[in-house]
């Protein structure tokens, strides 16, 4: 079943890149006293995400923090290097924090895992956004559809936030 308004995040480990190499960013110590933005989506430099999700969030970081949002981020199921690089190309240093969730376990375990066959993608994530307090869910909207970027977008957070 999928996360919901009111559920704690489930313990999980991204991996980052950085100036040091990889590191774990566990989801703990990603959540413990803030107020934070996680958003999912199904793969760097797809189109949409590429396009629309990412870019928006970039676009929208200085209103969101404004409105007291501490940390937004970044998820997909893909390995730290890709996140890296698709985010240096959209400007999200200082902006977004870009996490992989390499082998999908947090993502699996927010029961927001699909498969997309016919644009050979296995095992990725919905398309979603969620405000999360101290650990807790406090909003979330998960898109009909990967090709729909809407209720998941920066726009609609900062009308929750």
């Amino acid at each position: 079943m999928p996360i919901r308004v009111g559920d704690p995040v489930p313990h999980a480990m991204f991996k980052q890149l950085g100036a040091n190499g990889v590191t774990n960013i566990d989801t703990a110590t990603l959540l413990k006293g803030k107020k934070v933005v996680l958003f999912g989506l199904p793969g760097a430099f797809t189109p949409v995400c590429s396009a629309n999700h990412l870019p928006g969030f970039v676009a929208k970081a200085d209103d969101l923090r404004a409105k007291g949002i501490d940390e937004i981020a970044c998820i997909s199921v893909n390995d730290p290097f890709v996140m890296q690089a698709w985010g240096r190309q959209h400007g999200a240093d200082g902006k977004v924090t870009m996490l992989a969730d390499a082998d999908g376990l947090f993502t699996r375990a927010i029961g927001l895992s699909l498969d997309l066959p016919e644009y050979g993608l296995s095992g990725r994530s919905e398309r979603y956004s969620m405000v999360v307090e101290d650990g807790i869910v406090k909003t979330i909207n998960v898109e009909k559809t990967v090709l729909d970027h809407g209720i998941s977008s920066a726009a609609n957070c900062m009308l929750h936030t």
